[in-house]
C-alpha cells in the first residue's frame, strides 16, 4: 500500500524540465499545431510554468523544452501569481512599436535591446481548449511574440547583428564546454 501511495504522489509531482541552449539547432523546429488537450498536455503545462519560475523566467515555448508543439506559457505579474497558457496561438493584429531589452531562458546572460509591436491581438486556446482572444501591450506584447518565435524556430538573436549572434554563440559555446554540456 505504501508503494502505490508512493507512486500516486510521483505522478502527480511537477517536474523541472531541461531547457534547451542556443545554439541547439532543436530550437530551430517549428512546433506543430496542438490537436488534442489531454493529461498529457495539462502535466506539459504546470511543468513547464513550474520550470519557468524556477528559472526566474516570465515565458516559456514548448520548443525550448524539447517538445515541438505550439504552446506557450507566460507570467509577467511582478507577484508570479497570473500565469497565461496559449495554445496555437497566432497574432491577429500588430501596431506600435516598443524596445525592449530581452533576455531568454535558451540564451542564458545575454540582453540585447530588440524594437517589437507594441500592442498585439493574439488567438489561441487556453490551457482548458477554450478559444481565447487577449489584448497585449509593452512587456506582455513583447514576451508573447518573443515565445511565439520560438515556436517558429526563431531566437531573438536572429533580429541582432551576424557579429553580435557569433559573439553570443561562441560565449555560450564556451560555456557548454566549460560545463561540460556538449
Amino acid at each position: 500500500m505504501f508503494i502505490y501511495i508512493f507512486n500516486i504522489i510521483e505522478e502527480s509531482a511537477l517536474s523541472i524540465l531541461t531547457i534547451l541552449e542556443f545554439p541547439d539547432e532543436r530550437l530551430r523546429k517549428i512546433a506543430k499545431p496542438v490537436k488534442s488537450i489531454d493529461s498529457s498536455i495539462q502535466k506539459l503545462i504546470d511543468d513547464m510554468l513550474e520550470t519557468m519560475y524556477y528559472n526566474g523566467g516570465i515565458g516559456l515555448a514548448a520548443t525550448q523544452v524539447n517538445v515541438h508543439l505550439r504552446l506557450l506559457v507566460i507570467d509577467t505579474s511582478e507577484e508570479k501569481d497570473a500565469p497565461i497558457c496559449l495554445m496555437n496561438p497566432e497574432i491577429i493584429h500588430k501596431d506600435g512599436e516598443f524596445e525592449y531589452k530581452e533576455g531568454c531562458l535558451s540564451v542564458p546572460e545575454s540582453y540585447e535591446k530588440i524594437v517589437r509591436p507594441s500592442h498585439i491581438i493574439v488567438k489561441g486556446l487556453d490551457r482548458n481548449g477554450v478559444e481565447t482572444e487577449i489584448e497585449a501591450n509593452d512587456l506582455l506584447s513583447t514576451c508573447i511574440q518573443h515565445e511565439i518565435d520560438h515556436l517558429d524556430g526563431k531566437l531573438f538573436v536572429d533580429y541582432l547583428s551576424p557579429l553580435k549572434r557569433q559573439r553570443i554563440k561562441t560565449k555560450l559555446e564556451k560555456m557548454h564546454r566549460l560545463e561540460g554540456k556538449e
